[in-house]
């Protein structure tokens, strides 16, 4: 069985998404490892919950970006992690990150890629007068959520609520990142 881990910054409902097909069967995988960047955050309490071991820390806690991503790659490679998966991770992934575990990190965005990127694509969006909004599942490089798309899936939205886009999104969001995992971890 594979190892995976998720990054994570708020409440962690993809997290939560992915832990329950691992535990169900339907991913054929365990997460290892949770990575927050936000000792607050939610999704510390959904991985207790789980069992599932976590790494939470403060950036402000480290001299700089490159050494809390050399203990992230040592507790990555400790738990013999096979692929990362974002859902919600707040941070930009810099070099010794990517250097590690190139093609093998994975993000989820709230929009059609390569439209609206960032952390406000949903309410740049909804800003814009998008009529058909989407999730996009794209592999992560330099570039902001610039790497190559794994998986899109669109939906219709004609309101202006930028909470109504992100509540129609999860709906989507979350079998689509289940799917996709799944289909990574099979090849």
């Amino acid at each position: 069985m594979k190892n995976i881990a998720i990054f994570a910054s708020g409440a962690g409902t993809n997290f939560e998404a992915l832990a329950c097909a691992c535990e169900d069967g339907r991913i054929p995988a365990r997460v290892a490892l949770m990575v927050c960047d936000r000792p607050d955050a939610q999704v510390v309490e959904r991985a207790r919950r789980h069992g599932i071991p976590a790494f939470v820390f403060s950036p402000r806690d480290y001299a700089s970006k490159a050494d809390f991503e050399r203990e992230i790659v040592r507790r990555l490679d400790e738990a013999e992690v096979s692929l990362v998966c974002l859902a919600g991770y707040m941070r930009i992934v810099g070099s010794v990150l990517l250097d590690a575990y190139r093609g093998r990190i994975i993000n989820i965005h709230p929009s059609l890629l390569p439209a609206f990127k960032g952390a406000h694509a949903v309410e740049q969006a909804v800003e814009y007068g998008v009529k058909v909004y989407g999730i996009t599942i794209h592999y992560v490089d330099e570039q902001l959520d610039g790497g190559r798309i794994i998986a899109q899936r669109a939906f219709s939205y004609e309101g202006s609520d930028p909470a109504e886009v992100h509540r129609l999104g999860q709906q989507i969001e979350h079998p689509l990142y289940i799917e996709t995992v799944k289909k990574l971890l099979s090849v």
